[in-house]
């Protein structure tokens, strides 16, 4: 096969897959326009109360209540963390530790009140800072960039309060840098992305946080903690090192709040909650459920707090934060204003009016957003605008009629039942409008999405002809690229004319989809044209004799059955609730496959010999040996797909699910034996893993030379192993327990992993540069090189097959002057003829092995070795099938094995931890041998990525040689 058509071919379906996933993006992952717009002093938004008084100096709006503000944001804050039960005995390790929340509502019920703050999905940390801060709502697509933070440019709390002249000092979490660069008056940002990272940026906030409040210089003051959060990562909840953590936050606000003056306002709140995993991103209960409290030493609430805690939304901190610090709420902003706030000691009506100004304002600035965004964008339907323009206009109309029969703040008794009234009412609207806006930018595109998942559909039924097609004719000819090349350029090319005739402006990602759509109809065209010629020119053959038939009927029934459950897994994407399942429905796929090939062997006939004079008299058959064989490995198959269900993630949809014990690090153990016990089993298994590989390749003597890659099997593998172990030992240790060595124990979290880092690229290079581990030794005399590797590109069997002809040619030619003196002896040892090609990738995979489990917990390595014996269980009841068949054809792999290890990867990307969502994301891979914080977003991503898709990447690396390979060993 001929290199350049192939390497074109391999470049357009990369281009037709990225544009059937980039247009179906472009329909799922939506986002709302960001207006520029911002607010200032100058809007007509000051209701008719405040326009017969003049406002204070530094106020806007409406009149300043706190000249200072401390807003401390404990990350990952869930609300049973601040939540106190004096009853409970037995507090869990979260429960009961911020007890100067509980102790200071309850002392001063009029100045302290606790607040369920409920966080908008997806629960990650950027986002919830751009809900804390614009008051609007982030969209899906957003959490895409939560590592990589871009400027916030939509009108903001931090821009209006710089805009006015306030002094804001940051520290802590340093993505707030990114988010809102040169905003602030003094700033002291600490690495936010190592999740291990308990104290560094806790420390270095309680190390200016105190000298900064007493020193006066400053309006607004943000501290944002992360170690509650990290613990989480790392340890999860329920474990002593988070009892640790809070109590470290309780002893922080007790004595802050000794710091404070008369005139600040003091809000503690969680950015998002934690799952019971300690993992957020999602949208469960438990992700969203976080905690604020409010506290001033002046009077805030009329009156005292409520039983149970009042629900309210993250974007409400926004509008209310703003107008009691005197300055306008952004332009947009969605949230309503917690008007009890605005209370302070006034009387019931005084503080009613007082609400009623501040709704007032609060509606104004929405109905003036939500006008502006519907003249740039169509999200927002018609008739639910209008209706909330009815209800606006309503409340106005009424708030200004009560006001002209008010003098002063003496209200008439008949009209006192109207101002709860109309309270409800500004409510009502504000509340239906977040509503309307969070329903119109959840909704998708669905004819993008439709349109997305025909052309991946078609992808793959030209990736599966385009095989059919070079096993035909073994190569791809130049016109099956030309006419695809053609009428895509010609598709794109009259799109793109159309956009410049109607004016609009041209959206490269649809003349992407459309170009591809063109490509894939004239490659389609091109190969019927090509099946009818062939048909023609065999037309006048004779019809197919009964035998033929039959096997053409067992040929397609063959392919049918594993097509069938291909077909069946991507239908069932499009239903919620096999998504929910996938976890279990992709074992069940798998071993429902094996069962039927093999029913379909024994259909065929395959498993049992001709039947003798004896056993037709008594009517039974007789199996053949083999078939014992390959129940073995059947039942094999099955044994590891049932215990790598013990290494689930939850979902959660599921909330009755409980993680699997093995997803946590040994560092989470508080049980010492169970601790050590675990460690030495984990050890034992690399050990077993690196014992298992050399002894099968010196059995196949793959291992009797002294090459360097050879040398670096005997030894490098041993070493690695070393280097995991001693990772894994210092990794697990609690961070007090090794106390002076603790600068050590840093060092060498960070050393080992580097060093299993570069033993394993050495082995991965050494295997590139020679990846022949045969060995040939003459002993009478030097028989000199042996091999002379093949340079091109294989793409024919005659291609694959190069090397060991030649060796035996070689060998040959050595021995040829012996045989014709008539010498019998052999003087030629050959080693490791028949693993040839299952060496190389057998030491191959085990580095790559080693490379993903180092980033996997310890426990995890339970279930990479499941991974390794299901992938050598199948790849033997696959070369057993193909014996007990008869099937001749080597190199040409069958479609029940592409598919099942197609569903063996799928399933081993839930065995190892894994689901497909945000909070199951390993992000502690991140930062395996990486100590401090990454400078890019690359390292981390390819570190991470490798962790989520390691069951795909081993699977995928491991298939394209596969059958050959093993077939060659076996």
């Amino acid at each position: 096969m001929q290199r350049w058509p192939v390497v074109l071919f391999l470049a357009w379906v990369c281009f037709l897959f990225f544009a059937g996933i980039g247009l179906f993006m472009s329909g799922f992952l939506l986002t709302r326009i960001e207006l520029a717009s911002s607010s200032s002093c100058s809007d007509p938004l000051v209701p008719p109360l405040w326009e017969r008084q003049s406002l204070p100096p530094g106020s806007c709006w409406a009149p300043q209540r706190f000249s200072k503000a401390v807003l401390v944001i404990i990350d990952a804050l869930h609300f049973e963390f601040a939540r106190f039960d004096p009853a409970k005995a037995s507090p869990l390790p979260y429960e009961n530790k911020l007890g100067v929340l509980h102790q200071l509502a309850t002392s001063q019920p009029r100045h302290a009140r606790l607040y369920r703050f409920r966080a908008d999905p997806p629960t990650a940390t950027m986002q919830r800072i751009k809900g804390l801060t614009t008051g609007s709502l982030p969209t899906f697509i957003d959490v895409g960039s939560n590592f990589a933070s871009y400027a916030i440019q939509e009108d903001n709390l931090l821009a209006q309060l710089v805009q006015n002249g306030r002094r804001v000092v940051f520290m802590g979490d340093d993505t707030w840098e990114g988010l809102f660069p040169k905003k602030f008056f003094r700033s002291y940002f600490f690495p936010s992305f190592n999740v291990k990272d308990l104290h560094t940026v806790d420390d270095g906030i309680l190390q200016h946080l105190y000298p900064t409040v007493d020193s006066g210089e400053w309006d607004v003051l943000i501290a944002h903690f992360l170690g509650v959060d990290h613990c989480g990562h790392r340890h999860g909840p329920d474990h002593p090192e988070m009892a640790k953590k809070l109590t470290q936050m309780n002893e922080m606000l007790r004595s802050l709040v000794d710091h404070l003056g008369n005139d600040t306002l003091l809000l503690v709140a969680g950015d998002h909650g934690m799952t019971e995993t300690g993992d957020h991103g999602g949208d469960s209960e438990k992700e969203v459920n976080a905690a604020l409290f409010v506290y001033s030493r002046t009077p805030l609430f009329g009156s005292g707090p409520p039983e149970e805690p009042e629900t309210i939304p993250q974007v409400n901190l926004v509008p209310t934060v703003a107008l009691l610090l005197g300055v306008p709420i952004p332009y947009s902003n969605i949230g309503e204003v917690m008007a009890e706030l605005f209370a302070g000691d006034s009387d019931a009506v005084s503080a009613a009016l007082q609400q009623l100004s501040v709704y007032h304002i609060n509606a104004k600035q929405v109905d003036r957003f939500l006008q502006s965004y519907s003249l740039v964008a169509q999200d927002l339907p018609a008739e639910q605008l209008q209706h909330l323009q009815e209800l606006f206009s309503s409340a106005v109309e009424e708030h200004t009629q009560l006001l002209t029969q008010v003098q002063g703040t003496t209200v008439p008794p008949e009209l006192k039942p109207r101002l709860g009234s109309l309270i409800g009412r500004f409510q009502r609207y504000l509340r239906e409008a977040r509503a309307v806006c969070t329903q119109s930018w959840a909704r998708f595109h669905p004819l993008r999405m439709v349109g997305g998942c025909i052309l991946i559909a078609s992808s793959c039924l030209l990736c599966y002809m385009a095989s059919e097609l070079a096993t035909s004719s073994r190569s791809l000819c130049h016109s099956c690229l030309l006419y695809p090349l053609f009428l895509g350029s010609l598709g794109a090319g009259l799109l793109w004319l159309v956009h410049v005739f109607t004016q609009e402006g041209l959206d490269l990602l649809l003349v992407s989809s459309w170009a591809a759509a063109a490509s894939q109809l004239g490659f389609f065209w091109h190969w019927w044209g090509q099946h009818l010629k062939r048909a023609r020119l065999t037309g006048s053959q004779p019809p197919l004799a009964s035998g033929g038939l039959r096997q053409r009927l067992q040929a397609w029934l063959g392919l049918a059955f594993p097509m069938g459950i291909l077909v069946f897994r991507c239908g069932a994407m499009f239903s919620d609730s096999f998504v929910v399942a996938e976890a279990r429905v992709a074992p069940f796929l798998l071993a429902s496959l094996v069962m039927l090939l093999v029913g379909k062997l024994h259909w065929d006939g395959h498993l049992t010999v001709p039947e003798g004079p004896k056993q037709q008299l008594l009517g039974v058959s007789s199996y053949r040996r083999e078939i014992w064989y390959l129940l073995c490995l059947v039942a094999m198959l099955l044994v590891c797909v049932r215990l790598s269900s013990f290494f689930h993630q939850c979902r959660e949809e599921i909330p009755q699910c409980r993680p699997s014990v093995f997803l946590s690090p040994l560092a989470s153990l508080r049980n010492t034996r169970a601790k050590n016990l675990f460690y030495l089993l984990c050890v034992a298994l690399l050990a077993g893993l690196v014992y298992a590989v050399q002894s099968w390749l010196r059995h196949y003597g793959n291992l009797n030379s002294s090459d360097p890659l050879v040398l670096f099997v005997r030894w490098g593998f041993p070493l690695v192993v070393l280097c995991i172990a001693c990772y894994w030992a210092v990794a697990s240790s609690a961070d007090d327990s090794l106390g002076k060595l603790q600068e050590l124990v840093q060092v060498a979290v960070v050393v080992f992993p580097r060093a299993v880092y570069g033993l394993a690229s050495m082995g991965l290079l050494l295997l590139l540069c020679n990846p022949m581990t045969v060995f040939a030794k003459d002993t009478r005399e030097s028989a000199g090189s042996i091999v002379t590797p093949y340079l091109g590109v294989p793409g024919s069997e005659v291609d694959f097959l190069h090397v060991i002809p030649q060796i035996y040619k070689r060998m040959q030619e050595s021995q040829k002057s012996r045989l014709e003196r008539g010498s019998c002896r052999a003087t030629v040892a050959a080693y490791g003829l028949g693993s040839v090609y299952s060496a190389a990738l057998v030491i191959a995979l085990t580095l790559l092995g080693f490379l993903l489990m180092l980033l996997h917990s310890e426990r995890l390595s339970f279930a990479f070795l499941l991974l390794f014996m299901e992938a050598f269980v199948l790849l033997h009841i696959h070369t057993c099938a193909r014996g007990l068949a008869g099937d001749a054809e080597l190199f040409s792999v069958p479609w029940y094995a592409v598919i099942s290890w197609l569903l063996a990867a799928s399933q081993f990307f839930y065995s190892t931890g894994h689901q497909p969502i945000f909070p199951a994301i390993h992000w502690n891979a991140a930062f395996v041998g990486f100590h401090l914080d990454h400078s890019t977003n690359l390292l981390p991503a390819v570190l991470v990525g490798a962790n989520t898709f390691a069951s795909h990447i081993l699977f995928a690396g491991s298939w394209l040689p596969a059958a050959p390979a093993v077939a060659l060993c076996v």
